[in-house]
């Protein structure tokens, strides 16, 4: 089996409905898609940051921090 390309990852546990399993602080997926959809639909309990990491290269492909919102009407 090939290494994960994608991990998500926070410093805190995450938590979410579609994670395979609760309370880890890293997941790992070959599929980008699915790793981003999956971080952005997840959170931390204390609102720590959630990045998908590109394993190979380290390059951080998506970020969600609680404190970065748009309001309606707003550009992101």
């Amino acid at each position: 089996m090939a290494p994960a390309e994608y991990r998500v990852e926070s410093n805190q546990p995450l938590v979410g409905r579609l994670l395979p399993t609760a309370g880890s602080r890293e997941y790992f997926f070959n599929d980008r898609s699915l790793a981003v959809a999956l971080a952005a639909k997840s959170s931390s309990p204390s609102g720590q940051e959630v990045r998908v990491v590109h394993v190979p290269t380290g390059e951080i492909v998506f970020r969600k921090s609680a404190s970065t919102r748009t309001e309606p009407g707003e550009e992101a």
